[in-house]
């Protein structure tokens, strides 16, 4: 037998720029979506609707919208997960 627990675990790389969903679950609101969208497009301007889905949760309280962009790399992807912490309806992102 292999023991392997010796061997560093690496994290699996993301060759950029490639397309990356973003999941973002917030309180429900009325402007949730466009929120969401207006903050990914500030990183990604070719951010359109379509590339939008959303689903609220079974009470109703929060909403998951995924959103799929246009990622150019780490440093773009870290700065928006940070406009996302910023934002008090914000309860994760992923």
């Amino acid at each position: 037998m292999n023991d392997r627990s010796d061997e560093p675990v690496q994290a699996p790389t993301i060759e950029f720029p490639c397309d990356y969903p973003i999941k973002v679950i917030a309180d429900s609101h009325p402007e949730l979506i466009e929120s969401v969208v207006m903050i990914v497009a500030d990183f990604d301007p070719t951010v359109t609707h379509d590339k939008v889905r959303h689903r609220p949760s079974k009470h109703g309280s929060y909403t998951s919208v995924t959103v799929t962009m246009r990622a150019t790399g780490e440093p773009q992807l870290k700065a928006m997960f940070e406009v996302f912490k910023e934002q008090s309806w914000v309860r994760m992102v992923l």
